[in-house]
């Protein structure tokens, strides 16, 4: 992973120092609530419905074991010893003190790790494919180019004030799993047809109350020409984006109130009249390349006959091994899910116990290092295959083996109404009982992939739009209520679901959900997916179902 230099340690050394000072002016009155709002947030801090947020910034998902136990340490000197890791590949604490959160920084920083453009509206950090280097689908490794995005992006000086948010994400393989069509920019790695490596660039993409699919402004982009490229977008951007509402300020906005060809030549021109300036070389490249080597493996051969055998001695374990481990690009290895949706545990919550423990079989199972997913469950990357069977007994110990990776109760999840101020709903408490209930069925695992998402409020931060089970938590009279939409999907075949009917009150939304696998699991046919018997059968027959007693 990327190692940082001199002059990145020293960005964020002053920049916790200047922090320092500008929480210890707003706590001695010198600065006003809305003087220290731009600052915090310029800083990650949120103020949240009972405590100050802090939202860490985990470029491309990747960590090392020395940054988890420091998280860890946080996480118990700092906060309620827990984190939350979120939908952007970053970690959020929900308790610390303001005054305390300087301290924090600073030692966040003796790891490399800070909060700087977590929050406000600015560039943010740059997601990935939580499988780059290890998926056998991947044409390149794109973690050198969210690197290189990552240091381009940092406190660039004409983009501290956007007109809103902006998001950047990255893939090299031909599975999307990084949500790619819904940021503001999107990148994928591709091969032209002369063979040569580039990127299809992607912009206008983007969920919360409006939800839409990236388009595609440039078809092949050569790579010397990427930084470039993406600064003439983020450019016609901030010269466009509307500041005059802030529901309409987002980069898709204006591609679509500007239309896509109109946007596409605006970029062009910006594009050829900066290009050479900002020309990425190769040896800068292969400069940032060197620090992504693949760790040294070791050389497998024959297959692993104790493997297969504790399999089939073992059932519980052969279960886990088919929803939480992958196949990897190295012969003997194979890539493991940590789940962090145990039944009883709010979706992506961690405890300091856990993330030491989790350290250790880091650095034992998996040299060193863990990564963070978008669906908020972490991975480690490089496991032998010999050595699965004693890390699950392990990660089970541990309560972070549920073997539930792509099944229903894999659910994304909002804090909802129990931390964020801007909620409508509750999410935590929702997605327990959802659970609890799917938990009881025996079937689950024969329902495959199957994505629920659920969002507290229109922002929209568990993605709700493109779930195949989308539950949005809306505000009638004081009371919680719940929509829901079916058919999204946020990979290749990107989709913003559709709305099922009326909302659903608060009580009736477990049920809801069962009844919609029961149809579902009525209706499909051999072997078809959640997503193809919707969009064979359409909405009617789920919604007769869900609403047959309403």
């Amino acid at each position: 992973m990327y190692q940082y230099n001199q002059r990145d340690q020293t960005l964020i050394e002053e920049r916790v120092r200047q922090f320092r000072g500008q929480t210890e002016r707003f706590l001695n009155g010198e600065l006003d609530p809305d003087q220290f709002r731009a600052l915090r947030l310029m800083n990650g801090l949120y103020i949240q419905t009972h405590a100050p947020m802090l939202r860490v910034a985990v470029p491309y998902g990747l960590l090392s074991s020395r940054q988890l136990r420091k998280l860890a340490s946080v996480a118990r000197d700092y906060d309620r010893g827990y984190c939350h890791f979120t939908t952007r590949q970053n970690v959020q604490y929900n308790w610390p003190e303001l005054s305390r959160v300087p301290d924090l920084l600073a030692e966040l920083a003796t790891v490399q790790m800070h909060a700087i453009q977590t929050s406000g509206n600015c560039l943010r950090n740059t997601t990935s494919d939580h499988l780059a280097g290890i998926c056998r689908d991947e044409i390149e490794d794109p973690r050198p180019y969210c690197e290189l995005i990552r240091q381009w992006t940092t406190l660039h000086p004409e983009f501290a004030y956007l007109p809103r948010k902006f998001k950047i994400a990255v893939s090299g393989a031909g599975h999307d799993r990084a949500a790619v069509q819904f940021h503001d920019i999107g990148v994928y790695l591709i091969k032209n047809e002369q063979g040569e490596t580039g990127f299809r660039i992607l912009a206008g993409g983007g969920l919360g109350r409006t939800p839409i699919i990236g388009q595609t402004v440039k078809g092949f982009l050569e790579k010397k020409h990427l930084l470039s490229y993406l600064e003439a977008i983020v450019r016609i951007y901030n010269l466009f984006g509307r500041r005059d509402n802030k529901y309409k300020a987002r980069i898709k906005i204006l591609v679509k109130e500007t239309g896509l060809e109109k946007f596409t030549a605006m970029v062009e021109e910006e594009w050829l009249r900066i290009r050479d300036s900002l020309v990425l070389g190769d040896e800068r490249i292969e400069e940032i390349k060197a620090q992504f080597a693949p760790p040294p493996y070791r050389d497998f051969t024959g297959d692993d006959t104790g493997f297969s055998a504790k399999q089939a001695e073992d059932g519980r374990f052969a279960k886990w091994v088919k929803h939480n481990t992958v196949e990897h690009k190295i012969p003997g290895y194979r890539g493991v899910y940590v789940s962090l949706k145990a039944p009883d545990s709010p979706p992506g919550d961690i405890t300091s116990e856990q993330l030491d423990a989790l350290a250790e079989l880091a650095d034992r199972f998996s040299f060193g290092e863990i990564r963070s997913t978008h669906r908020q469950n972490l991975v480690l990357a490089d496991v032998e295959q010999a050595s699965l069977y004693q890390l699950w007994r392990q990660l089970d110990a541990l309560k972070l083996a549920t073997p539930n990776i792509g099944t229903v109760t894999d659910m994304i999840c909002c804090p909802g109404l129990d931390f964020c101020s801007l909620a409508n709903a509750g999410s935590i408490g929702v997605a327990k009982e959802i659970n609890e209930a799917l938990d009881d069925i025996d079937y689950i695992h024969d329902v495959g992939d199957l994505k629920i998402n659920m969002s507290g409020c229109m922002n929209g931060c568990a993605h709700q739009s493109v779930g195949h089970i989308g539950i949005l938590g809306v505000d009638k009279h004081g009371e919680e209520w719940y929509q829901i939409t079916l058919g999204g999907s946020s990979e290749n075949d990107a989709a913003i679901g559709e709305r099922l009917g009326p909302a659903i009150a608060k009580a009736q939304i477990t049920a809801a959900i069962t009844t919609i696998l029961d149809v579902y699991l009525q209706l499909r046919q051999e072997n078809e997916a959640f997503l193809q018997t919707v969009y064979r059968v359409g909405l009617e027959p789920f919604k007769a179902k869900v609403y047959a007693n309403h």
